[in-house]
Parts: C-alpha cells; structure tokens; sequence
C-alpha cells in the first residue's frame, strides 16, 4: 500500500489585490497590539508592488513544478497548497484534501531552517487546521527541514556564482558575499537551532560557489523597539562596507526561498536605494524558486519517507535534521511579522 496519499505545501500567504492588504496584516497581527501606524507603514511596502504579494503565485509555481517533477520520477502524488495567514487557508486545503479521500500526507513547508515561526508553528497550524476543518482522519507528517541537503545548497550557490558573475572581473575577489535571513527575537533565536543552521548553510553555500569569504546578516526587523532582535541589520551593514570603501556586495537572501515581499521592497528597494546613495554595486543573488535541483531536492525528501533505506542527504558536520522534532526544540514564539 502506498503510505502516503498525497503532499501539501504549506506556506506563509499574501495579500492579492489591494483590498486584501489591511484585512491580510491584521489577521497576522491579531493579538499582539500592534499599532496601527506599523501596519499602515508595511501596507505601503505591499502597495509598491500594486497591493499584491508574489508569494502565493510563486508558491503556485513550485506546487506545478514538484507535482510534473513526481509524475515523472515519482512518487506520483498529487500536491496541494494551503497558507497559514491568507487564501487559499490550510483549513480550506485539508477540508479539500478530506473530500478527496487522503488519509495520509506529507507537509513541505516553505522554510529551511529550524525556529519557532519557521518549524513549530508550522506543525502547531497543521494540527489546528485539522481539527478546524473536520479532517481529523486525516494525518499531516512534516517533511525534515534542509539547510543542508546538498539540493538546497546548489540552488543557492547557482544564484551566488550568477551574481559573482556580474561583479567586474578585477572586482570580484574584493565583493562582499552578504547572506540575510530574516531577524527574530534574541530570545526566541536561542531556543532553536536558527542561528547555527543559517551560518552552516552560508559557509557550505559560500564554499560551493568559490568565494569563502562571507557575512551573516538580518532584515526585516518587525518588533518592539526595545526587544533586542538578531543584528546586524542589513542597512546598518552597507554603511560599514561603504565606510570601509567596499565597492561591490553580493546579497545572497538565503533566509527565504523565493521572492517574498520582503526581498522585492526590503532588499532589491530599500537596500537598492541605500546602496546607490552609499556608492556600493550590490547585486541580489536569485532565490531558489523553482529551480530544477531545489525542486528535485523536494522529491527526495518525500521518497526519503515514502522508502526507509532511500539516502538521507545532507552536508557539513551535522546530518540531517530528524523527522520528528525534540518536545523542547524551537519552544521560543517570535511571533509572526509585521
């Protein structure tokens, strides 16, 4: 008997159209008191790009990317999507998935690394859609997280090497290779392997295409004032390379695996905009997306589970991350952005 029946990929959700922009920042900021003055400051960042986020259409695309990538070396299942804060919900997803009989299914996740919001929440939202959408016969295993399965890596230093490229040749050696991921709470980053993972996955992306030199840097900074976040910040990081008369600076995102609001307007806008005035070249390494390995890299995490004696791959000195997570991992709640 086939073990699964089907795979969904669970992701963060947008805002698509701008009537959905207010209605979408306050469902994720529901409980928290956040000033409105703050929601109103990120509608402006979604209304940039014509009140819609890329998110879900490129989520979209990588839902058709895996399901043809399985049809054609299997496992032939079929692959859903379903967000945690916007259309199309998880509750409606697993309501569809019930109605079309699946028993058993695998989440992809649309995050890398080990945190609170990025690995826990995700398997607390799947357990509370479930029970929502009346699917309780229906079971939801997720898929190990990646940081470091050989897959991941190359996507991503296909991206670096592209974007090396594009540096001047006498340059290049000189061009600062800076990886971003998005900043969380102090508190909630030493609760989880968020750090450790994110600067294992720099130095074996930085090493693959060629330019070991390299900096771990966060954006999108969304809390209090006074709660210490990760740093440095992205900005304050360009005006130091100016500063230190850095000419060129590769940005590599790799805290996010396609192009989120938070790469189109913090990074290839605000950081864009603020290297000019600074007189750096920065240049943006793509995200994965949709590309071939990174897909693939997919198809092997879900035959990893469909075929027990099928290769667990990963790299460096740390192996792949378990199936089941420790009771008392990513216990820190950073609470999602805005």
């Amino acid at each position: 008997m086939q073990p699964y029946q089907a795979v969904v990929i669970v992701s963060f959700g947008g805002p698509e159209k701008p009537e959905e922009v207010m209605p979408f920042l306050e469902h994720v900021t529901r409980g928290r008191r956040v000033p409105r003055e703050r929601l109103l400051e990120v509608a402006e960042h979604y209304r940039h790009f014509g009140g819609a986020s890329p998110i879900n259409q490129q989520n979209r695309a990588l839902a058709a990317a895996l399901r043809a990538r399985l049809q054609e070396s299997g496992p032939d299942l079929p692959v859903y999507f379903g967000n945690r804060n916007w259309h199309p919900f998880l509750d409606d997803t697993l309501r569809e998935m019930a109605r079309d009989e699946v028993q058993r299914a695998l989440a992809f996740v649309t995050s890398a690394f080990g945190s609170y919001s990025g690995c826990r929440q995700y398997r607390e939202d799947i357990e509370r859609a479930r029970g929502r959408a009346g699917a309780g016969a229906l079971q939801v295993e997720k898929l190990r997280a990646f940081y470091n399965h050989p897959g991941f890596i190359e996507a991503w230093a296909d991206g670096v090497k592209e974007a090396l490229d594009a540096v001047p040749t006498g340059r290049r050696s000189g061009a600062s290779l800076t990886f971003t991921a998005h900043s969380v709470p102090v508190e909630a980053a030493a609760a989880s392997p968020y750090e450790q993972q994110l600067r294992e996955a720099c130095r074996l992306v930085s090493e693959s295409a060629g330019h070991p030199a390299h900096v771990l840097v966060y954006q999108s900074r969304s809390g209090r004032p006074g709660q210490p976040w990760l740093e440095p910040d992205i900005l304050d990081h360009l005006r130091t390379l100016a500063v230190e008369d850095c000419r060129d600076v590769v940005v590599a995102p790799i805290g996010f695996l396609s192009d989120h609001i938070e790469v189109v307007y913090d990074l290839d806008t605000e950081a864009q905009q603020l290297s000019r005035q600074l007189g750096l070249n920065m240049l943006r390494a793509r995200t994965p997306g949709t590309h071939a390995v990174f897909v693939e890299m997919i198809r092997q995490l879900i035959v990893e589970r469909v075929d027990p004696a099928a290769p667990r791959l990963a790299l460096g000195d740390h192996g792949p991350v378990p199936d089941v997570c420790a009771p008392e991992c990513c216990t820190g709640n950073s609470q999602d952005r805005p």
